[in-house]
């Protein structure tokens, strides 16, 4: 059985790419010849499956979506404690590159704004971020040099934050080499795929999902997405986060990461930029995954375990032999994917395949979408599927009856068991 994922995220894709609005980054003028229809999306799962559609193989620079990155790896080099002491952790409210600092301390607000990200750079060096940011992509990511070159001709407000930090004492590093550094950082050439494994290792915990590497500590991840829910979508963060609950991170080459704790990482690329600076067609993806996967932080259960209990022989009869799949727990996205993983990658030999939801304590709505599709595609692949749902938990039977079909569409009809 093929997996439908892939084909879920295409359709998103032809949902949302009609939208033409936004400008390029014009003000750098590499960015400015960025072709604007190139449109993709990827999702990596935090036990190391990546989905990727669109134009997922082509490279862009990661930009501001370098500064969640770089803060992990300062924090891990410094602790937590040894980074707050140059930089909040506030939302600031104000654009991007604003040139503000809190007052009394100095500060930048945070680090996902340019003077916190400046700052955070002046921590680390740039064989530090071009390692680390290779660990977290788990392949070697190298710099665009025309990219590079454009944005330093370019960057004198960055320039001008960087002198400021450097006279309150919290740069202390030459701030032409700072600003400097930090360009070649946001120069680093990625895909969606790597920018969807890379928050996939913040949503694991700092374990790069497949390499098995652990890149950051665990309690680095816990604060970098804790700063990623509240700033990193600049002013519009709060918006951000109330409609979409993800901690996400922007950049204006196009791309989007979320980073949901225990489940997936997200990404998307499309180079026009609203008035923030985040991709319209980026933002609306971000939206649609939310609301179709009930993706929303404030949402999420605590991770369960596999969904699939076991699996067992069934004896021979008129159907021929075939296999018995227990299930358990809760029946979300992140359970049901591993589940149609597993058919896929060890499909059932045998007619008959029996699902038995006898342990399965909740479906959730994508959770229930995504298993009838799962015996929709068995069936057209030939299997005799039958459904054991003793609590009744895909709604499918009136209370009165023991046994049934569900309607799993294109005409295909399963049984549905109340008990073993």
């Amino acid at each position: 059985m093929r997996s439908p994922i892939p084909d879920y995220l295409t359709e998103v894709l032809d949902t949302c790419g009609g939208d033409a609005g936004g400008e390029l980054a014009a003000y750098i003028p590499e960015l400015a010849q960025a072709d604007p229809d190139r449109f993709a999306l990827a999702l990596a799962t935090v036990d190391g499956a990546v989905y990727g559609v669109g134009d997922d193989a082509v490279e862009f620079s990661i930009q501001s979506i370098s500064k969640p990155f770089a803060y992990a790896l300062a924090l891990a080099r410094h602790g937590i404690d040894g980074v707050l002491e140059k930089v909040g952790v506030e939302p600031s409210g104000d654009a991007f590159n604003e040139l503000s600092l809190e007052v009394g301390t100095g500060r930048p607000l945070n680090p996902m704004i340019n003077a916190g990200a400046l700052t955070v750079h002046a921590l680390i060096d740039d064989e530090t971020v071009r390692r680390g940011f290779s660990a977290f992509a788990g392949r070697d990511l190298e710099v665009d040099e025309q990219v590079f070159a454009s944005e330093l001709e370019t960057a004198d407000r960055n320039r001008a934050i960087a002198f400021m930090l450097r006279s309150h004492g919290i740069v202390e590093q030459d701030a032409q080499q700072v600003v400097e550094g930090y360009t070649r950082q946001c120069s680093l050439l990625v895909t969606v795929r790597d920018l969807a494994v890379m928050a996939a290792t913040l949503a694991n915990g700092g374990v790069q999902p497949i390499t098995g590497e652990r890149v950051v500590p665990h309690d680095v991840t816990r604060q970098v997405m804790a700063v990623m829910a509240t700033c990193g979508m600049y002013d519009a963060a709060g918006d951000w986060f109330t409609s979409v609950g993800i901690p996400a991170k922007s950049g204006v080459a196009g791309g989007l990461i979320g980073a949901l704790p225990g489940q997936v990482g997200m990404a998307t690329f499309s180079p026009r930029l609203d008035r923030h600076g985040n991709s319209v067609r980026g933002v609306q993806v971000f939206e649609r995954l939310s609301h179709d996967m009930g993706m929303h932080l404030m949402e999420v259960p605590p991770p369960a375990r596999s969904l699939v209990r076991g699996r067992t022989e069934l004896p021979g009869d008129r159907s021929g032999h075939g296999w018995a799949y227990e299930l358990q727990g809760s029946v979300n996205f992140v359970g049901m994917e591993r589940v149609l993983r597993y058919l896929a990658d060890e499909p059932p030999t045998e007619s008959a395949v029996v699902l038995d939801l006898t342990r399965v304590h909740e479906v959730r709505d994508v959770g229930r979408r995504m298993l009838v599709e799962a015996v929709r595609r068995l069936v057209l692949d030939g299997h005799e599927v039958t459904l054991v749902d003793p609590e009744d938990m895909l709604e499918a039977l009136p209370d009165d009856r023991s046994e049934g079909d569900l309607e799993a569409g294109d005409g295909v009809r399963v049984r549905v068991l109340r008990s073993r």
